[in-house]
């Protein structure tokens, strides 16, 4: 069994980056995001019922799910959203849990944007935090996704606290300085990750 570690953080954070330095080291990762737009390519059951609940208007021409349209409707709803996150959620879980099995890594990340509990993932066994202050998510956001001030707002409000982030948390990583920082944080809980694995 592999030693799993959950890695989480509000949007723009740069978990991203910091998964792929752990990438570096030889890590598996597991992205939920990854196994999400797998869910709802053309042709996948879960797509099918996005549709029948919202309609063809969060569809392109070709059939492929429009996330700006589907982003629009959610993050204006909080009911329609609850309802995205009760189909697609369970499916994501499932799949983490059995990806995380099969990992040959000495231990492996689990990429879980909106990680907000330990219970639904009893293979965890440290959850990691990157950390970002707002101002800089907010920024990140808006030049990264090309959005407005408002939106980056908006998507910051709609997730979870930063506060039961970090309630959550057994490892922080501060995201706020160079590269070179990066690298110096993850490195550090890397060997401590493969002691812990052993």
């Amino acid at each position: 069994m592999t030693w799993v570690i959950g890695l989480t953080g509000g949007i723009a954070s740069g978990k991203t980056t910091v998964a792929n330095l752990f990438a570096e080291q030889g890590i598996a990762l597991i992205d939920a995001d990854l196994i999400a737009r797998e869910l709802v390519k053309p042709g996948q059951n879960a797509l099918l019922k996005i549709v029948q609940h919202f309609g063809k208007v969060v569809l392109h021409d070709d059939g492929s799910l429009n996330r700006c349209a589907l982003r629009e409707i959610i993050f204006q709803n909080p009911h329609q959203r609850a309802w995205l996150d009760n189909l697609l959620h369970p499916l994501i879980r499932a799949q983490l849990n059995e990806k995380a099995l099969q990992a040959k890594s000495p231990y492996c990340l689990l990429i879980i944007p909106l990680l907000t509990d330990r219970q639904h993932y009893p293979v965890i066994n440290r959850v990691l935090l990157v950390d970002a202050p707002e101002h800089i998510q907010i920024q990140r956001l808006c030049e990264r996704d090309k959005i407005s001030l408002a939106q980056a707002r908006a998507i910051l409000t709609a997730q979870s606290t930063r506060e039961a982030r970090l309630a959550l948390a057994d490892d922080i990583i501060i995201n706020e300085g160079d590269i070179a920082q990066l690298k110096s944080q993850v490195a550090e809980l890397h060997q401590r990750y493969c002691q812990y694995a052993k």
